[in-house]
């Protein structure tokens, strides 16, 4: 495709059609056409939940452009070949997670590993949409993901929320049990370091940005908690992930990982590295190349 799109993968479940609804709201936001993609083992078997889905959409987004298009073999190479100029490639989830679900997701656990742009997974929440956009910053390193989120505030119309969640640094075996002045006069410098990381790393993009309103902030908690907490009230939570050159299977990380199966809000993961070429040894899990994601930071 020439004009921007974005790609999203169905096969009849509610989490697709989850999925499917708000694919196309994004697209509308993107100005994109939806691309709606079925993957399945023979392609004269699609033609309903194709046209289901096409129909849905037509009724909900008139004005919206959609294509519709049948792949053989398996969600992830279906979706990773459809999505890969995509401005967005959109997936379901089953939401909050449980351990079998964190265990056994397998096609969005790939799609993050293995895509190359923008991928947005929607749970099983059902609030009304709205709320800021919430950024999970690590630290000044992560300018394109920052950038990326602020490019969604703008679309969106909505506020920016910069959570950067902190921990008590590791002290050498020998500081550890004495506390000494030095020793806290170093954590004291520490919190201070990390606690002005928020600000000084999206410095420059709040001048670019200057009608997003910004909100800032540190804690000293661990960040799976932090974040979690704070998908309560966002309308969509952003997160990056580092690819590992030359390294098999997905990218490994506790941040993102507990986002993309607990989050209380979509995750919109954008790819910070380079991908690498997805096996497609059967999938499974979730609707419609839908399921659990796992990724990096830091």
């Amino acid at each position: 495709m020439t004009t921007p799109y974005v790609t999203v993968g169905v096969n009849g479940s509610i989490i697709a059609v989850r999925a499917l609804d708000r694919a196309a709201r994004e697209a509308e936001l993107r100005g994109a056409t939806l691309d709606i993609v079925y993957a399945v083992a023979d392609t004269d078997e699609a033609g309903p939940i194709l046209a289901s889905a096409v129909t849905r959409t037509r009724e909900r987004h008139p004005r919206l452009p959609v294509t519709a298009s049948a792949a053989e073999g398996g969600a992830v190479q279906a979706l990773l070949r459809h999505g890969r100029d995509a401005a967005l490639t959109v997936v379901g989830a089953r939401g909050l997670g449980t351990l079998a679900g964190l265990v056994l997701g397998s096609v969005s656990l790939r799609m993050a590993a293995y895509s190359h742009g923008p991928l947005l997974v929607v749970g099983g929440d059902r609030r009304p949409h709205g709320g800021d956009v919430l950024l999970g910053l690590e630290s000044d390193a992560d300018a394109d993901v920052a950038a990326f989120a602020f490019e969604e505030a703008v679309r969106r119309g909505a506020g920016l929320r910069i959570l950067h969640a902190w921990g008590r640094p590791h002290l050498l075996p020998e500081q550890a049990p004495i506390p000494t002045r030095r020793v806290a006069d170093e954590l004291a410098r520490h919190a201070r370091t990390v606690q002005a990381v928020p600000r000084f790393a999206v410095a420059a993009l709040r001048e670019q940005y200057a009608d997003v309103e910004v909100q800032t902030r540190s804690v000293r908690s661990g960040p799976v908690h932090a974040l979690l907490e704070a998908t309560r009230e966002a309308a969509v939570v952003v997160v990056g992930g580092r690819r590992r050159p030359g390294l098999a299977g997905p990218p490994r990380g506790p941040v993102t990982h507990a986002l993309l199966h607990r989050s209380h809000c979509p995750v919109l993961f954008v790819p910070t590295g380079h991908a690498g070429h997805a096996g497609d040894g059967g999938d499974g899990g979730d609707g419609g190349g839908a399921g659990h994601a796992g990724t990096t930071l830091g």
